[in-house]
């Protein structure tokens, strides 16, 4: 079980290390865009501090993700994203493949998070 979770948090910050890197570099090709989401990706680009903000906090929890000791701190810093990105799939981007695999994922961030739900009793009492 213990090498499945490595590799599972492994995948997972990898995964948002790309996606934070991307949002700096640009160097994964843009999928096709419906006019509505066109809209909602300019209008993020017009605020110019969101995507380098989103991008950093990506980068930074997904290596925090990455290794066993900074792991629950990765799964909280990264837990507005991941709300944010299935929020964004299940309402404005509503495909199945889409939904599913951001629901995994937060079901991976939510899995890690209960495992180290210890770590967070200082912070809540």
């Amino acid at each position: 079980m213990k090498i499945v979770k490595f590799i599972l948090c492994l995948l997972f910050g990898l995964m948002f290390i790309n996606a934070g890197l991307d949002k700096f570099f640009h160097y994964n090709p843009m999928p096709k865009l419906t006019e509505e989401q066109m809209k909602l990706f300019a209008a993020f680009t017009e605020i110019g501090w969101l995507m380098p903000l989103v991008g950093t906090v990506e980068v930074i929890g997904g290596l925090l993700f990455i290794f066993p000791k900074t792991r629950a701190l990765g799964a909280i810093v990264i837990l507005p994203v991941m709300v944010g990105i299935l929020l964004h799939n299940v309402y404005r981007a509503p495909s199945s493949t889409g939904i599913a695999i951001a629901a995994v994922l937060f079901l991976i961030n939510i899995w890690i998070i209960i495992d180290n739900k210890e770590k967070y009793k200082a912070l809540v009492s």
